[in-house]
């Protein structure tokens, strides 16, 4: 894959960004007076020579690139359509280097996201959530008005959610009308329809709604992850086919109103059985488009994804240097050295996720020229403060002498989602760890 320095940008607004004075403060820079976020790139900082403030949380950009091609490569083999969950990291750059790279839209999950999307000039939304409060579906429907051009379709589960949007879009004079998925949802977990009967009752009170349009059926399989593979596998093909078939059954009753049905779902541990479930379905009244929402392929991780994403691997039957790689790291600094067996590193939980597993300790480096060295297992980090990390170093190690105040640690993450959270701004670095460009979020 390229190891060019740059991403690509699609044609997102972020000029503003680029221009925007960054003030001492921003968590990961070192600076002491306001510089222009385009001139991060030309100061020469290095992660390695501890030139930025610590903790710092980098993307690595050659794991990017090489993330976006796979992707790209993978929708094309199952003819799929990627509109990556933009939740995931918030961020109008990495939104710009998807939409780049094929992605047909950006997923988002609630009416103030799909504003910031818009606002950098996103110009197709899924929101895979339903609307439901007033202001929140008054701010969508304006947006439309305002800007006939900009596409959106939401989700809905409920008699009484269709008859909220009704009452809504009879009060804005929109030029075409909100395209609609019905959900279909899983017994005792988040939103969704519960039965196929009552998705179908849902999908004709949109169809027979003025102002509204049923564009497809969706679901989520994410929430059938859990230990058992085998059994995961099993459910998430039969969740795809209820999908597929209550598409089926919707284009039966003619019940449709756009160009073309969607199916959807497509989280970031099962997205190849969902784009293997959706391949073969032909023989509609008009073409179907299968739409993937995997937001976390970009990054990866060095936890549960990379485990999921391995099994992926198998099923594909992928060589072992073509898979997903990791992006995104958490480098911290020692801080204290109180035991010969513990160092106290400088994050914590404003830091990094912990949601799934701590940060997984990966490198270690004293600053200055050369590549940090991979730390063998038996290395973690097992507690966590605000502020603190606590990095456990096995009996035997050499470390246990060595590692002094001062030396970095990289870590790597379990889920990504709740890592960029915590940081309005991280630093892309090339394979040497030198700063080419900063990445914002807006969470």
């Amino acid at each position: 894959m390229s190891t060019s320095p740059t991403l690509p940008r699609d044609s997102l607004a972020l000029g503003a960004l680029d221009e925007q004075l960054l003030q001492p403060g921003v968590k990961g820079l070192p600076i002491t007076e306001p510089l222009p976020q385009g001139a991060i790139g030309v100061q020469g900082w290095n992660v390695l020579h501890a030139d930025t403030s610590f903790p710092v949380a980098l993307l690595k950009i050659p794991a990017l690139l090489h993330n976006l091609a796979w992707m790209r490569a993978f929708c094309e083999r199952y003819g799929a359509t990627l509109a990556p969950h933009g939740k995931t990291t918030m961020s109008p750059q990495l939104f710009g280097a998807q939409l780049a790279n094929g992605a047909w839209g950006i997923t988002l999950a609630t009416a103030t996201q799909v504003q910031m999307a818009h606002r950098f000039n996103v110009r197709r939304v899924l929101l895979a959530n339903q609307l439901v409060a007033k202001a929140d579906i008054n701010s969508i429907l304006q947006l439309m008005h305002g800007d006939p051009d900009f596409e959106l379709i939401a989700l809905v589960d409920s008699i009484e959610g269709v008859q909220r949007l009704e009452a809504a879009v009879a009060a804005h004079a929109l030029a075409r009308p909100l395209p609609l998925l019905v959900e279909l949802g899983l017994a005792g977990k988040r939103a969704g329809c519960r039965t196929p009967e009552e998705a179908m009752a849902v999908a004709r009170a949109v169809a027979a709604a003025p102002g509204l349009q049923l564009a497809g059926i969706e679901g989520y399989e994410g929430l059938l992850v859990s230990g058992d593979r085998a059994a995961d596998v099993r459910a998430v093909d039969a969740f795809v086919a209820q999908i597929a078939q209550l598409a089926r059954d919707a284009d039966a009753e003619g019940l449709f109103g756009a160009d073309e049905i969607m199916v959807s779902a497509g989280g970031s541990a099962y997205f190849d059985l969902v784009a293997r479930g959706f391949e073969k379905m032909g023989g509609l009244s008009r073409p179907v488009r299968a739409v993937l929402r995997s937001g976390c392929y970009l990054t990866s991780d060095h936890g549960s994804y990379h485990r999921l994403i391995g099994d992926l691997d198998e099923r594909e039957s992928h060589a072992p240097g073509d898979r997903l790689q990791p992006a995104l790291e958490v480098w911290s600094m020692v801080q204290s050295r109180p035991e010969p067996g513990l160092a106290i590193l400088t994050m914590g939980k404003r830091d990094a996720s912990y949601d799934i597993d701590l940060p997984l300790p990966l490198y270690v480096h004293r600053p200055g020229p050369g590549r940090p060295e991979a730390l063998p297992q038996g290395f973690a980090i097992v507690k966590m403060n605000d502020q603190h990390a606590y990095l456990q170093i096995p009996e035997g190690s050499a470390l246990r002498e060595s590692l002094a105040v001062g030396d970095l640690v990289g870590c790597g993450i379990s889920h990504p989602c709740t890592t960029f959270d915590k940081w309005p701004l991280l630093l892309a670095v090339d394979d040497d760890y030198t700063v080419r460009h900063a990445v914002n979020t807006f969470f």
